[in-house]
């Protein structure tokens, strides 16, 4: 499934001059990060890691990828506007997850109140990888779908012309013109667009909750610049900005500096360290208020690992998307084992699968930001202590897709051009802007209102 690129990997000297080159254009078109050392400058700048030769993705599978976003996003909003099945599947896990438990007080908090937001607006990216069925054909594997800070839009829209610079100074100019154009910071900001039309307030502004320390910057601003084009002008704040000079007025309207919010869109607030007690309180605040915001906490609660395992059980899609089974089984097609690791005998069944062949499952904790997950004797070691305790429901289980290797070439800023066995994964962004036309069943069981 992926591209040989057989004797232009052996060649060492003509890998460092294409290497020289690829970097170069990487930096002319923007692929930029701030360094480690110097996290909130962009007085010095280094280009993101990527591969000197583009990765091949099936047209099938790309093409299934496209068609089954529409329905994830029905499914994330249909997830976010069901607060009971949102509280029943993560009863488990809150009691022994204290950052999904505190992300859950809130929702329930601004339930309480009554919800004053009147605008939805979900950027959401959902990753995959190929790999083949037991008939040798590939097949497409979500391996998550994120709904907070889903980051790289801005990146992956300049990379495209990186590779076709690289595969034209090989005069491969057929390969080069079959790279797809790809600009999902358009979309992304024609999206939080959208929904500040229908705020309804020309002279509010977008607000992004951004880290102190932002080495992806670049990849926002290509955003920020998107909307900037529209004339829709955005801030930047942190968390302890909105503590300090972030304020509701009667109507719950956001102000930051005296200023209206439209739109509120998180690159921030997606892990635990992100978080001190300031922080929480200005989420609070954030979340009670009229703004539109991407996302809000109910749907960055259903973007949660143990969400994901739940959706996987018989029933749940039809449940949710009813009347709607095509969509369902483009949905559950995707789907890779996934299993409870509550207290009982399922979880303890799933923990026995798992110890007599860990090769096969990864654990997931309820963590986004990459780098969480445990493998092989990690996993073990880890299932070892959890099987006896309660604090096992804030993992889950999932069977580890087993994508093909191929050889490429890895650059990396301060490393020299390395001939590596890499993995394709395949992230689709998808948008989707609702207004509000329905209050949330509050009530026990799964039923959504009509």
């Amino acid at each position: 499934m992926a591209t040989n690129w057989g004797s232009l990997l052996q060649n060492e000297q003509q890998l460092e001059e294409l290497a020289r080159q690829a970097v170069d254009r990487a930096l002319a078109e923007g692929v930029l990060l701030r360094t480690s050392q110097e996290p909130t400058s962009s007085e010095v700048v280094s280009y993101a890691p990527f591969t000197l030769f583009p990765s091949l993705v099936p047209s099938a599978l790309l093409e299934q990828a496209y068609a089954v976003q529409m329905d994830f996003n029905l499914l994330v909003d249909a997830v976010s506007q069901n607060a009971a099945f949102l509280e029943q599947t993560l009863s488990s896990t809150i009691k022994q997850d204290d950052f999904t438990a505190r992300l859950f007080d809130i929702h329930k908090q601004v339930l309480k109140e009554g919800i004053a937001q009147t605008v939805f607006l979900g950027l959401n990216r959902s990753d995959y990888m190929f790999q083949r069925s037991t008939d040798g054909s590939p097949a497409l594997k979500q391996i998550e779908i994120n709904t907070i800070s889903a980051s790289f839009g801005g990146l992956a829209s300049r990379t495209p012309a990186v590779h076709r610079h690289v595969l034209s100074v090989l005069s491969k100019t057929k390969e080069a013109g079959k790279i797809l154009s790809n600009n999902p910071s358009k979309g992304l900001a024609l999206g939080i667009a959208k929904a500040w039309e229908l705020y309804g307030s020309t002279n509010a502004l977008v607000l992004l909750i951004a880290q102190e320390k932002e080495r992806n910057i670049f990849d926002q601003r290509a955003i920020e610049n998107e909307l900037l084009a529209r004339n829709i002008h955005v801030i930047r704040r942190t968390f302890e900005d909105i503590s300090e000079k972030g304020s509701l007025d009667q109507d719950r309207r956001l102000f930051v500096d005296g200023q209206e919010i439209a739109v509120v869109y998180f690159r921030d607030g997606y892990m635990p360290r992100q978080y001190s007690l300031q922080n929480w309180e200005a989420r609070l605040l954030l979340e009670r208020s009229c703004a539109a915001k991407c996302p809000d906490i109910a749907t960055q609660l259903a973007g949660t690992k143990k969400v994901q395992q739940e959706l996987s059980r018989p029933g749940m899609l039809e449940m949710l998307l009813p009347g709607q089974p095509e969509a369902v089984a483009r949905l559950r097609a995707t789907f890779a084992g996934l299993y409870s690791l509550d207290m009982g005998e399922e979880g303890d069944q799933a923990i026995a699968k798992a110890l007599a062949a860990p090769s096969r499952f990864v654990l997931k904790p309820q963590r986004e930001g990459g780098g969480n997950n445990l493998y092989g004797e990690e996993m073990v070691q880890a299932l070892k202590q959890l099987k006896d305790s309660e604090e096992r429901a804030s993992y889950i289980l999932m069977e580890k897709i087993e994508p093909e290797p191929f050889e490429n070439c890895l650059l990396r800023p301060g490393s020299p051009a390395q001939v590596v066995q890499c993995i394709s994964e395949l992230g689709i962004f998808g948008v989707y802007v609702r207004p509000r036309t329905q209050d949330l069943p509050t009530s026990p069981g799964y039923q959504m209102k009509p």
